[in-house]
């Protein structure tokens, strides 16, 4: 089994930049939606070789694919809780860049950090201490 979450965006093309370029994701596909992209297919791979995906899609893409799914003004913010297995790694590709919540240890066993992407979406890293 598997879960890919879909963070719904208005605009795909300024989110691109932190998740391939400073988080390390390949773009894996993508669709166009007029003459911008309406959806977009991310994956990275990890040390054991185990793989994540996030997926991005424009509010006008679910628009014109589901109307009834596209959000209702711009409320529309996804949490994410992604697992690392190079914590360090993802604390310095995240040098610079606005953090929400400092790196903190958890009752529940985990070192986290947590950021809002350029989407408005909470994507907390963490790994298990």
């Amino acid at each position: 089994m598997k879960i890919t979450p879909v963070l719904v965006v208005e605009e795909i093309e300024p989110c691109l930049p932190f998740w391939v370029e400073r988080m390390g994701f390949n773009n894996v596909a993508e669709v166009p939606e007029g003459d911008r992209i309406g959806f977009v297919l991310l994956e990275r791979h990890g040390a054991a070789g185990e793989s994540v995906e996030v997926m991005l899609q424009s509010v006008e893409s679910i628009r014109k694919d589901w109307p009834a799914f596209a959000p209702e003004g711009k409320e529309h913010r996804t949490s994410l809780f992604i697992e690392v297995d190079d914590f360090a790694d993802t604390v310095k590709r995240l040098e610079g860049y606005p953090v929400a919540m400092p790196v903190r240890a958890t009752f529940y066993g985990m070192r986290e950090i947590g950021v809002f992407d350029p989407a408005g979406n909470i994507v907390t890293f963490a790994v298990k201490i």
